[in-house]
């Protein structure tokens, strides 16, 4: 029996959307600094650089582990509960 080969995109990122299972999800304020600890730090990937000294969460594939909110050393990340 051979199993299929799952679903693998860029340096092991894998693209399976979270659905409505996810709980929570990280919001970034405006006391990021961008040290891109959260980026470095994320499992998944989700985490992006946007436009210079931005980054953005993809929140359709965020599974809402929190990583990011605990390794931000200025507490720039709050996990919010999901509605609904």
């Amino acid at each position: 029996m051979s199993l299929p080969i799952g679903p693998v995109g860029e340096a092991g990122y894998i693209p399976v959307k979270t659905g409505d299972w996810s709980t929570a999800k990280p919001v970034i304020s405006e006391k990021c600094n961008f040290c891109l600890l959260c980026w470095e730090f994320c499992p998944d990937g989700v985490i992006k650089q946007v436009a210079g000294k931005r980054v953005e969460v993809d929140y359709d594939y965020c599974k809402g582990c929190g990583i990011c909110a605990h390794e931000c050393p200025v507490k720039a990340i709050e996990m919010v509960e999901q509605n609904g």
